[in-house]
């Protein structure tokens, strides 16, 4: 009985006064002005554990706003003291949003991580209501749908903490608190209803993605909000909507600065979408004035959008001849028409000494992935990248170019080694290819003056005879290389090994599903030796035995690398006991380096099984 009492950890003194001073501060500010006088290390324990709504309040009511006005060594121990907490905050809302919305903190890296938790803590409230407004039997105001208290529960709200406890539950106080905080936002048609633009206010957008606008009902709201924040907003994209005339007229005099028919946009795009319109000349028109009305344009997005050619080409006339500098175009997607082969073809045959080329001389990111480009086209589009002085990456992918169209390209690439070209990027994933085109290829981009960063070749039907030409091509520096699904098997994998070189500059390869056995793991732990830059190895999906496991770690411990990740789920081995133990013993950043088949998965059949 003694040993049990003396095994309950009892609270400390300090941890029970910081939990009553959280327990207050949501509740009200009489608080405030002493705990800004607490000593800095309890200052410091009480930030680290404060609930969201408790570190917004402590925050916005310090005394001193800007701590740069302070000198530390000025012998003010008061207003140094103050000045070097902010630090702490920031801090502490990180770790905040990484206990909310875990798997995005690798993705969002702000300056300010209390602008972006509550940034992302609106958006929530936004989607929930988009929910219960998107029901028939809704017929209120959006600004009175109640937020779940399972959302602000993670912001720390208690029963009683106010006298508006209704108030609070609702979106328009969630908006009106926190809104000017929103930046970039995603919108539902239902969103887009002028009662939207009281909501956010206070915001200053710079980023907006509207989805599923198909009536003319939504875009009035939606141009209130827009030209609210036209002098913020730079990037504008539309995802499942339903483009007309009107409706690109409405958005672009939306947009407009007051006393000049330019606006600032700067990325504008639209994916998944239709163009309908009676007159396809009125809404080439539209769309048109409004691209070649954005001075500021650099990102130009139309993909899978089912473009009609008379259209595009007008559309296309209207990119080149603007006076803004693109930097990227995106016409993938769109092979249902196939209109891009029509494109290049007029492209090969453009007056290119008419001088209107401004857009696709800076042009840095070209993507015409998934356009049913067939061989011929490739030839054409020789021609037209030749006037992208400036391009670096280049998206070919899932076309069916084949090793002819593939030939017709190589020119370019072997003038691009002569003029020091830029280009990085270049990704010909699913393009019908075969080993004795890619051998030409790879051989034309080793002699490149500035060699790739990033080659695909992935789901091309490439066998065993690529791996000698993929062996001299990477001694040169490139650094990721997708060589996913290209049929190396046992003697592709055995081949690759006997030609690896020291040092390789590799820093990523994806050799998955290329049923290479437990030549894959041979070849996987000389690479892992010779190649020291090494961050990310998938060899998934590789029909490896079990056996395969002990010499990749073998290899690991001969290393002395960067590794963070080798993913060898999908063959064919259970767990065991053992595979605990190497997981604790090869980790990155507290992270198991390896990922292994899960015991769970271990029965399910191969998507490449014969």
């Amino acid at each position: 009985m003694y040993k049990e009492r003396r095994m309950v950890r009892v609270p400390s003194l300090v941890s029970l006064s910081i939990d009553a001073v959280k327990r207050e501060l949501l509740r009200g500010d009489d608080l405030l002005p002493y705990v800004y006088e607490l000593p800095p290390e309890l200052f410091s324990s009480l930030v680290e554990c404060l609930p969201p709504l408790a570190l917004e309040k402590l925050q916005s009511e310090m005394p001193f706003k800007n701590y740069d006005d302070y000198d530390l060594s000025s012998g003010d121990l008061k207003i140094g003291r103050k000045r070097g907490r902010n630090g702490n905050f920031n801090t502490a809302w990180k770790a905040l949003f990484k206990l909310r919305w875990a798997d995005h903190v690798e993705r969002v890296q702000p300056v300010d991580w209390q602008q972006i938790y509550w940034e992302y803590h609106v958006q929530d409230c936004l989607d929930k209501a988009a929910e219960v407004a998107s029901l028939p039997s809704f017929s209120g105001c959006l600004g009175e749908i109640q937020i779940l208290e399972s959302i602000l529960q993670y912001i720390g709200y208690v029963d009683g903490m106010s006298n508006s406890t209704s108030d609070y539950l609702k979106l328009s106080y969630q908006c009106q608190q926190f809104g000017r905080y929103v930046r970039h936002l995603r919108l539902q048609n239902v969103h887009c209803v002028p009662e939207s633009c009281q909501l956010l206010r206070n915001s200053n957008l710079q980023s907006v993605v509207v989805r599923w606008i198909r009536s003319m009902e939504y875009v009035d709201g939606l141009c209130i909000l827009l030209n609210q924040n036209c002098r913020t907003l730079t990037s504008l994209e539309f995802v499942h909507c339903k483009i007309t005339s009107n409706f690109m007229d409405a958005i672009c005099g939306s947009l407009y600065m007051s006393g000049a028919e330019t606006h600032q946009i700067q990325n504008f795009s639209i994916s998944s979408s239709s163009f309908h319109e009676m007159d396809p000349v009125s809404l080439a028109h539209s769309l048109a004035s409004f691209l070649s009305s954005g001075r500021s344009l650099r990102s130009l997005k139309l993909r899978d959008n089912h473009l009609d050619w008379n259209f595009a080409r007008r559309i296309f006339n209207t990119v080149l001849a603007a006076s803004s500098s693109l930097t990227s175009l995106d016409l993938s997607g769109n092979n249902y028409v196939s209109f891009i082969s029509q494109i290049v073809g007029w492209l090969s045959n453009f007056n290119w000494r008419s001088g209107v080329t401004k857009s696709l001389q800076s042009l840095r990111i070209l993507d015409l992935g998934g356009n049913n480009l067939q061989k011929d086209d490739a030839g054409n589009l020789r021609y037209a990248l030749v006037q992208m002085p400036s391009l670096e990456i280049l998206d070919l992918s899932d076309n069916p170019m084949e090793d002819d169209g593939l030939r017709s390209l190589i020119p370019y690439f072997a003038e691009a080694s002569k003029s020091c070209s830029p280009l990085t990027d270049l990704n010909l994933e699913n393009c019908e290819l075969s080993s004795d085109g890619v051998a030409q290829l790879l051989d034309a981009l080793s002699t490149l003056a500035r060699p790739l960063n990033h080659l695909s070749l992935a789901h091309n039907v490439l066998g065993s005879q690529v791996a000698e030409a993929l062996g001299k091509f990477w001694g040169t520096s490139i650094q990721i290389l997708d060589l996913e699904g290209i049929g190396l098997g046992p003697s592709g994998f055995q081949k690759l090994k006997d030609i690896i070189t020291e040092n390789l500059k590799l820093v990523e390869i994806n050799i998955s599903k290329n049923r290479g056995r437990i030549e894959t793991a041979k070849f996987l732990s000389k690479l892992i030796v010779h190649a020291p830059k090494l961050v990310a190895v998938n060899a998934a999906y590789n029909l490896m035995p079990e056996e395969s496991l002990p010499l990749i770690c073998s290899a690991l411990k001969t290393a002395k690398g960067h590794l963070e990740k080798v993913d060898l789920t999908g063959n064919r081995w259970d767990y065991r006991p053992s595979h605990d133990t190497m997981l604790a013993e090869f980790q990155h950043n507290g992270k198991p380096i390896l990922i292994l088949p899960s015991s769970v998965a271990s029965n399910i059949p191969y998507d490449d099984d014969p």
